[in-house]
């Protein structure tokens, strides 16, 4: 299953995050995949929002993983831009995340494809300039391979 989003503002990204964010369930993984500027971070900024996760929730370029506990569940976020290889991911356990109890973020998923569960939401976030600087199509696809 495919649905598609139309955002025409960071506001309006941040919403549709919270908005899933509220709907995630426990042992969900979610991948992100976008370019650099695209708004992920925005996005899952909203996520942790509606999670209930008040506190400051930033890319975790360089620490691969950043685990936030206070909101309804916990929300292991990825990402993997920087992995060098695929034994970084075993090294920090990255099973425990995955099929842990709260929900997983990944952003650049597609960088370790060979390792994700079967069962995730690929999420793609595209800009297109024609329809305005802050537009943007955000792709949910419900993979159940």
């Amino acid at each position: 299953m495919q649905t598609i989003y139309e955002t025409y503002s960071a506001k309006e990204t941040a919403e549709l995050g919270r908005r899933l964010g509220k709907e995630a369930k426990a042992g969900e993984v979610y991948t992100l995949i976008g370019d650099l500027g695209v708004g992920k971070t925005v996005f899952t900024k909203g996520i942790a929002e509606g999670l209930g996760i008040t506190e400051p929730v930033n890319s975790p370029t360089f620490t691969i993983v950043q685990v936030y506990d206070t909101g309804r569940m916990p929300f292991y976020h990825f990402d993997v831009y920087r992995i060098g290889d695929i034994e970084e991911m075993d090294e920090i356990g990255y099973e425990d995340y995955f099929y842990g109890e709260g929900l997983t973020m990944i952003e650049w998923a597609n960088l370790i494809e060979e390792i994700l569960p079967k069962k995730r939401k690929d999420i793609v976030i595209e800009k297109d300039l024609e329809k305005g600087f802050d537009y943007r199509k955000i792709t949910v696809t419900e993979v159940e391979a």
